[in-house]
């Protein structure tokens, strides 16, 4: 499924991306997007206009990668786990695709050398995903060229299928069918959002691309700012047939991570676009269809960023009450199934924790789960919830409240 296209599809509900001749397209002024400005790809923001937030969003950053500086280095190893299974999940779930969390998760706990007990099992769609985004983060030093990007592209699509149709894999599109556009709406009444550059101007727009990536020393362009710039300028080339919005936010990835100084990740702008999916879809249109000032999708994204880092202050601390809670407990003798479910729930169980759900995470019998959730009663882990209903629940009891 195409980056733009699933965009929209989460939008409207029936979008999709096709190959289309161009005797539709309607001009706006003297050019329809802006990659058909005169001066593309001279891109150009007011730094008076994103000054202000910037240097809010760069604070933050430094604010929580502090934070982490004191924690030690096993906590941030579980921080960074928990950010980027979220950037693995979210940005496969941008593009309608729901990935297992638990096999996402094994997988790069399994890279990071990060013990979480039992692994999940995991297939390879899941490492391709998993392959991409470490890859942009942990060696987000290394320059970006065609090969690795053709690399990420085959990691995603390891059948050669998107679906039920076959892509060319490691290469740019060529536009055999026509031109690549995103639409919606039902066929026949389609909406045209986005039509990308021909495909004869992909081998000299990439070019381009990657040397503009790879430059150093740079003094005008904010290392934040270029990360916003790559992640649109990407997206609006669209060079793969497939797999354009999840390479996009990679190469995101891969210029925050330069711009914090640091391969490990603790914040994930995929699950801030996936929260906020339908206000990215329309500045990322209005901009495709702007001129090449782009001082409006900076600001979208530097606000976007700044919620991300936010949010990862939370993680940290769901990461340090799972610390404090294991190191009061981890003498006791638990068995698996308690271990399990109480990991379940202080990453963040969904619903109330009942002995049904228990015994079916378990694969014990309800009266196991009983016996299992009275122990930890009993040694005080657990306690029956006050929030009601039919059925009892249970909730932890976290360490700064026993």
């Amino acid at each position: 499924m195409d980056g733009l296209f699933a965009a929209y599809c989460a939008a409207n509900n029936r979008t999709f991306a096709v190959n289309m001749p161009h005797n539709h397209r309607m001009k706006r002024g003297e050019w329809t997007y802006v990659w058909e400005d005169p001066d593309w790809p001279a891109w150009r923001y007011d730094l008076s206009a994103i000054a202000a937030p910037l240097a809010m969003v760069t604070h933050a950053q430094g604010s929580l990668l502090g934070r982490l500086t004191d924690i030690g280095s096993n906590l941030r190893s579980q921080a960074s786990l928990t950010a980027l299974t979220q950037d693995v999940l979210k940005t496969s779930e941008i593009e309608g695709e729901r990935l297992n969390a638990d096999s996402v998760r094994s997988s790069i706990a399994r890279r990071l050398g990060v013990d979480i007990g039992a692994l999940a099992p995991v297939d390879r769609h899941v490492e391709g995903v998993v392959d991409m985004v470490l890859d942009a983060t942990a060696r987000c030093d290394a320059p970006l060229t065609r090969d690795r990007l053709f690399g990420w592209h085959a990691a995603l699509f390891p059948t050669g299928f998107s679906g039920m149709s076959r892509i060319a894999i490691a290469a740019w599109r060529d536009d055999a069918n026509g031109a690549m556009q995103v639409v919606s709406s039902p066929i026949g009444k389609q909406r045209v959002h986005f039509e990308a550059p021909p495909a004869p101007r992909l081998d000299a727009e990439m070019t381009r691309f990657l040397e503009w990536v790879g430059a150093t020393g740079d003094q005008e362009v904010p290392a934040v700012i270029k990360a916003a710039l790559g992640h649109l300028w990407f997206v609006t080339l669209h060079p793969f047939d497939d797999g354009n919005g999840r390479i996009a936010r990679a190469i995101g990835d891969l210029l925050l991570a330069r711009a914090d100084k640091s391969p490990q990740r603790f914040y994930s702008l995929s699950a801030q676009i996936q929260a906020e999916r339908n206000d990215y879809y329309d500045i990322l249109e209005r901009t495709q269809h702007g001129s090449l000032d782009v001082t409006a999708w900076l600001l979208w994204f530097l606000a976007a960023l700044h919620r991300a880092v936010d949010n990862a202050q939370q993680t940290v601390d769901a990461v340090l009450v799972k610390s404090r809670f294991w190191q009061r407990w981890s003498g006791q003798a638990l068995n698996p199934r308690q271990i399990k479910l109480l990991n379940r729930l202080l990453d963040g169980f969904d619903g109330k924790l009942t002995t049904s759900k228990w015994a079916a995470i378990g694969k014990c019998s309800a009266d196991t789960a009983l016996r299992d959730i009275t122990e930890l009663i009993a040694l005080g882990a657990l306690r029956k919830s006050g929030s009601g209903g039919r059925s009892t629940s249970y909730e932890l009891v976290l360490v700064e409240e026993s």
